[in-house]
């Protein structure tokens, strides 16, 4: 029984003086939670009721915030039940799977910025031709993309670990991330090769996707009138933001996960719960207060509360 127990679940180890300290960590990551929940759904529920935000930037924006709903939603609920368990535990294929979900809601944003990315490089560098180029039925492509392709990467890697056999049964982290490989009794080449290949077509491809299109709107506007600068900063300015925000988070992933049993446990620990709370918290705050149309329904909306 011991045996099939080792096999059948593993133990998660980046929990730092968890006994003493679990109903503040539950308190406080409830209330981040909470307030995650909350803040994405506000922005979300102003882009479904007002027709002036039924437009693709807007469209994708809310489809960024759905991303951080659901992040949250793969990474809270477990970790909220472990603060309050006796033992942190999770059987390998539910870690297979929620490693997947992580990988394939992160790695969707980047698709997810570069669509908005090419959709204000059109409408601020070919105005003319907007209404042409960004139809409904391209929209849709691009949302679509930005979900299918990470899943069809990632169903990949699940079935390579679908056959491999694992040796440890306890992971330096506070959920199931690219740790999960720790756990292997010999690393496979298969994996770590199909993880680059992956790192550099869905992450660093679009990333650069992004850095040379902005680069272009910003050429261009610089060059043009001051209302097409202003339109420029405007729209653009919240989507930067939000791009340096996940590139910070993917270098944490890549680096400070790779050297995570290099680095002491209260170390990895706050940095975990930086990236899991930053992550989802701050594109609703960058969108609703950056972008003028959303902080003009936003405002109505807190006016129109505050008042009743």
């Amino acid at each position: 029984m011991d045996g099939e127990l080792n096999v059948t679940y593993i133990t998660f180890d980046g929990y730092v003086e968890l006994q003493k300290y679990r109903y503040v960590y539950f308190v406080i990551m409830f209330t981040i939670f909470m307030l995650i929940i909350c803040s994405n759904c506000t922005i979300l529920f102003l882009i479904v009721i007002h027709k002036n935000l039924h437009e693709p930037m807007y469209i994708f924006i809310a489809a960024l915030l759905i991303n951080s709903l659901l992040y949250s939603i793969t990474i809270y609920p477990k970790l909220l039940i472990d603060f309050l368990s006796e033992t942190q535990i999770t059987t390998f294929p539910n870690c297979v799977f929620q490693g997947s979900m992580y990988y394939i809601l992160s790695t969707s944003e980047f698709l997810l910025l570069s669509a908005m990315a090419y959709d204000r490089y059109v409408s601020i560098c070919k105005p003319l031709q907007y209404p042409t180029i960004m139809r409904g039925e391209t929209v849709k492509v691009f949302l679509v993309s930005a979900w299918l392709i990470p899943s069809c990467a990632l169903a990949v890697s699940v079935a390579l670990y679908a056959n491999i056999k694992i040796c440890h049964f306890s992971l330096k982290g506070l959920f199931c991330n690219s740790l999960v490989y720790t756990l292997l009794c010999v690393r496979s080449v298969a994996l770590s090769i199909y993880g680059v290949f992956l790192l550099l077509n869905i992450v660093f491809l679009p990333m650069f996707f992004i850095i040379f299109t902005y680069t272009r709107i910003f050429i261009i506007s610089f060059r043009s009138c001051k209302r097409v600068r202003t339109k420029a900063a405007q729209t653009c300015l919240p989507h930067l933001l939000v791009l340096i925000n996940l590139s910070f988070f993917v270098s944490y992933d890549v680096i400070v996960v790779r050297l995570g049993s290099d680095l002491p446990k209260l170390a990895y620990f706050i940095l975990t719960l930086q990236m899991i709370v930053y992550h989802p918290l701050l594109n609703p705050f960058i969108y609703g207060l950056k972008m003028k149309e959303i902080y003009k329904h936003l405002k109505r909306l807190l006016f129109q509360v505050k008042s009743h």
